[in-house]
This record gives structure tokens, sequence and C-alpha cells, in this order.
């Protein structure tokens, strides 16, 4: 079995909020997981003599991946006391892929705590009188990432039961609290309808995102489609023919089209082998996606809207009422145990929307602000290990962000020795059990590790309960053309940590 690849795409859109749900109750019991006797400083041991030879299972794989040994950078150490049993290229900073993200959330976990919420507000900017608003209805957006389909059609739940029915005015939008995002949606990857590619909002209404579902009909010759929101103004094709061939690209033999915003055609065939799939896709038009979706919702629900959809300011008094994220804490669960980009970006910018102190406005956040407060954070935290840490953007999508092994392990002692050690730990992929790990037997129940890929890189960091009850901070990455070749290494490396890092030299 191979660890699995970090997945570029988030939740599946319509049924985020019920996993955000479960999971809002779920926490593994990692505080009694903690090691006991005296905690040294994170990273403080001097390593054992023989800490720089590579096992010989990992140096084989990497052989067998034509990588060479320099590519990879590895820490492994006691949870807790810091005594390091394996260390290779640590001070090397290299793309950490994902692993970003474990700085991202720590650091809103540090500064905001695990209970904080983002709240949406709302404003009836007019008078109610028999279900009629004569006036605007106002929302304002402070970058909330669980938005999704469920959560939008609540928060205009809200609305009607207040009363309202019909809207006379404009349904306004006010994204003030981000700047508006530089550069483009494929800026990346060239790939900009790619839901992990949706840039950041202050009020971004379920990822932007449509999932186009297809469901054979054997007896008709035909796939059903469904447009998961429908949107409206938007006309996807009913059905696609279905055809004899393998799955193999089904989404190529689909033959989509996506340029025009307001007709989605399909004009290929859906293979009947595969089954019924699912497609997410980014809308091409994202600054009308907001519009058609509330637009779709408020009518669908009864409701009567005299306006147009646009963006504005909201009133300076307080809100009508206030609609409430889930706990940050579960938020982070989602984003690193899904390597959920989009929702990674919205909470790095959120650091920045926050006031400089108390009784000062909040600023409207961008990119080099998020960038500055957490780099500012991790020369704090992180100390002399920070030195050739670069942060790029808060989700790893880049090819820009530089930190060490080092820096990694150093941040997963300090949160091991922390109080919010049971939140980030609960937030990390199980081995064969959830998230980006579920496919994996690897290390099977006993390896929380988020995880991360890239074209040229492939990493994994966390935590490692070993066969002698000890638990070890891991952290390995591989940096290199052929890094996909190299997660057999990764996975020989964490088989010799379970075995509780017996001595590299006898490896050999």
């Amino acid at each position: 079995m191979t660890l699995a690849p970090t997945p570029a795409l988030p939740l599946p859109i319509g049924r985020f909020c019920l996993r955000l749900a479960a999971w809002a109750g779920f926490a593994l019991a990692t505080a009694a997981w903690s090691a006991g006797g005296v905690a040294a400083t994170p990273g403080s041991a001097e390593p054992a003599p023989d800490a720089a030879a590579l096992p010989a299972a990992v140096a084989q794989a990497l052989r067998q991946a034509r990588v060479p040994a320099d590519a990879l950078a590895v820490v492994v150490q006691e949870a807790g006391s810091g005594q390091v049993r394996l260390q290779h290229r640590a001070d090397a900073a290299h793309n950490p892929a994902s692993l970003t993200k474990l700085l991202t959330t720590y650091a809103a976990l540090e500064q905001l705590g695990p209970a904080w919420t983002w709240r949406t507000g709302v404003w009836l900017a007019g008078p109610l009188r028999a279900g009629v608003l004569d006036g605007d209805l106002v929302i304002r957006g402070s970058g909330d990432p669980t938005l999704t389909l469920e959560r939008t059609w609540l928060l205009l739940e809200r609305v009607r039961q207040l009363g309202v029915r019909e809207i006379r005015g404009d349904l306004v939008l006010d994204r003030s609290a981000f700047a508006a995002a530089q550069g483009t949606a494929g800026e990346f990857d060239g790939q900009p309808l790619r839901p992990h590619n949706v840039q950041p909002d202050a009020l971004l209404l379920n990822f932007r995102a449509v999932t186009y579902r297809f469901v054979p009909d054997p007896a008709r010759g035909v796939a059903r489609i469904a447009a998961e929101p429908a949107l409206a103004g938007v006309h996807v094709d009913a059905e696609v023919a279905l055809s004899a061939a393998a799955c193999g690209d089904w989404r190529a033999a689909l033959r989509a089209s996506f340029d025009d915003p307001a007709r989605v055609r399909f004009a290929g065939a859906y293979p009947q082998a595969c089954g019924e799939r699912a497609w997410p896709v980014a809308h091409p038009q994202p600054a009308a996606y907001d519009a058609r979706l509330l637009r779709a919702l408020w009518q669908g629900a009864g409701g009567v809207l005299g306006g147009t959809v646009r963006d504005g300011a909201a009133p300076a008094g307080a809100p009508s009422f206030e609609f409430e994220s889930p706990p940050l804490a579960a938020v982070v669960r989602d984003i690193n145990k899904f390597s959920n980009n989009v929702m990674a970006q919205q909470l790095f910018l959120t650091l920045a929307a926050q006031p400089l102190a108390p009784g000062l406005p909040a600023p409207a956040a961008t990119a080099a602000m998020a960038r500055e407060r957490l780099a500012q954070w991790a020369a704090v935290r992180l100390g002399e290990a920070a030195a050739g840490l670069r942060i790029d953007n808060g989700s790893g999508l880049s090819r820009h962000n530089r930190i060490s092994a080092q820096a990694l392990a150093r941040l997963l002692q300090q949160a091991w020795a922390g109080p919010l050690m049971a939140e980030l730990m609960a937030s990390l992929p199980v081995a064969a059990v959830d998230g980006t790990l579920r496919r994996t037997q690897v290390g099977a129940g006993r390896a929380q590790l988020k995880t991360g890929s890239l074209r040229d890189v492939v990493a994994v960091a966390g935590y490692v309960l070993a066969d002698s009850g000890r638990r070890y901070v891991l952290v390995a990455i591989v940096e290199h053309p052929q890094a996909g070749a190299a997660r057999p290494a990764l996975e020989a490396l964490l088989d010799w940590t379970i075995a509780d890092g017996v001595p590299a030299a006898a490896l050999r």
C-alpha cells in the first residue's frame, strides 16, 4: 500500500456540513497519549552519533526511486523530550507543500483560540411590513470558510424567520473584510476550473463551485446529470449518452464545455462502467456565483427579490443578526484532515483581518499582511529554527514556500507541550482511518500525519506511536522531480519509526 497523495479538491460540495457537524463532537483521546517524564526544550537534545545515517530500507527505497539522499530531509524525535532518533538534512529549507497548513492552523489556534468563530452580519436595511422589506438586505462577510450550500440556505432561512418574504430593494454583499484578491484563479497550475484554485473572499459561498453528478440510466442509454447547486440563470444539459468504454479518463470523455457561465454542455459520452460519479468544478465566472446562488436559494424557497444582487457597504449600526460559524477547532480539523486549500487560504487571510490592538478597526486583509503576521508568529515560536522560512501563502499551493524539517519538528514539539495539543493532533489524518491517509495501511491507527504533495514534493509531518509505547515527532520532506516515486521511502521511514527507531547503523 502507498501513502495517498494530498487531494487538491475541497470536501464534496453539499456534504461538507454533515461531516463538519460530526467532527465538531469528534476528539481523539490524545490527552492520554502524552509521554511521562521531564519535558526538555523541544529540539534541544543532541543527536546520537548515528542519527545522521538513513535506515537501510529508506536508503534502498530512495535508490529504487532514483532520488538522491540529499533530496530527503528528516527529523525523528521523541515527543516531549526532544531526543533525536534520526536526523538528516534537518536544517535545509524545502518546499513543504501542504505541510504549510500546520503553520497556518496552529498559528490560528494560538492567536484566535479553538472556540473562536467567524460572524457574518445581516442587516434588514429598511422597514418590514407584512412580510415586505422596504429596503435592502445586506450581508457582510468576515471570511467564514464554512458558508457551504447548506449553511447559506440556513442563513437565508434566518431571514425568513424574521418574517421577510419579499425584498423590494437589493441584496447587498459587503466583502470589505478582505482586500480584492490579486492575480488569477489559474495562476498556480493553469487550471482555473479546479476548485482548489478558487481565490479567497470575505464572503465566499459554497467554495464557488458546482458539483456535477452523473447517474447511469442503462434502460435509456444515457447518464442523468444533476448540478449541485442549481444556479439561477445557468442551464446544464440534463443528460449525456452512455458508452461501453472502460471508465478510464471519464472526465475527458464527457467533452465538457464550461466557457459560457450561463450554459454547461457535455458533448461526449459517459462510460457506464464508471457507475455514479461526481465532478466538482469551480464556476468560470466567480464574481457572479454568489448572486446566482443567493437568487436561486431565495426564490426557490418562495421569496421575492425586487432588485438586484450587488456589492456594497454594510450600514454602520449593529446588524439585525449574526450568522456564526462552527468553532475554529472544527474548521482546523477539516483543513488538515482533507488538506482543504480554499479553507486554509480563508483562514490565512483571517489572521490578517484581526485588529492590531483592542479598539482599533480591523484592516482589510491582504495576502502580504497575512504573510507578515504568520512570519512574525513563526519567528517567535520557532526561534533560530525559523531561519530560511519563507511564506508565500497559507495553503501550500506555492512554488515559493520554504521551511526546514527542523522548524516543523519544533512546531510539533511545541504543540505537544502546549495547551492546544489535543486540538492540533485531532486535526491530523489518522493512517487507515480518515482524511488523506484513509487509503493507506502503513502505520494503521498508529500515525497521525499531515500530508503534502506537489508535482515535485511529497511530505509528511506529525506524530507516530511506536511499538514501545513511545510517541515520536516525525517530519520528512522529499523535494525532487521524482518525488512521487519516493513515497515508499516515506513508508519505510514510518515503519522504522514504529519499530522504535532501531539504530540506523545496525540496519545498514
